[in-house]
């Protein structure tokens, strides 16, 4: 997301919808902010999606089975490596250009809704703006259900014949 206004910055937000049997579907995210200039990051890196995840296993406290887009930094062979060195972790790719089974896009387009119409133009109103508006959806697990279900997919465990 940018704010209007010449040389503002810009502002970075990852998230993941997290599911554990019995227990509240949850929203995790991590905002960054990148400063304007020539030469700076714009997006989040790989540490940036790493810290995400971990953060995501300290909250869970179980292994974790990541499905992910094919986001560039999410399949650089950096992010390999970062992944490898975590044994609780195991990543499944969606298919190339099916934002329709990534449930967090549905997370995107609720919140960008509820920005709508705004003419922010610090960069630091516009994160409390997101900050905001990705905690109310915290509490709203049905909200987030909605999202996976949307996607179309099965949930189900998979039983043994």
């Amino acid at each position: 997301m940018t704010v209007s206004g010449r040389r503002s910055g810009r502002l970075s937000v990852a998230g993941l919808i997290a599911m554990r049997p019995g227990s509240r579907t949850r929203l995790c995210h991590r905002l960054r902010t990148h400063p304007a200039g020539k030469g700076m990051r714009r997006s989040m890196g790989e540490r940036d999606f790493i810290a995400l995840i971990d953060g995501v296993r300290q909250l869970v406290k179980a292994p974790i089975v990541l499905v992910w887009d094919r986001l560039n930094t999410h399949v650089f062979c950096a992010m390999r490596q970062l992944i490898a060195e975590r044994e609780w972790l195991t990543v499944f790719l969606l298919p190339a250009y099916s934002p329709d089974l990534n449930p967090v896009e549905g997370v995107w387009a609720h919140v960008k809704r509820s920005l709508a119409n705004l003419a922010v133009v610090a960069l630091d109103r516009l994160e409390t703006l997101v900050r905001n508006r990705l905690k109310r959806l915290q509490h709203r697990p049905d909200t987030l259900d909605g999202f996976i279900a949307g996607t179309g997919l099965p949930l189900d465990t998979p039983t043994s014949p």
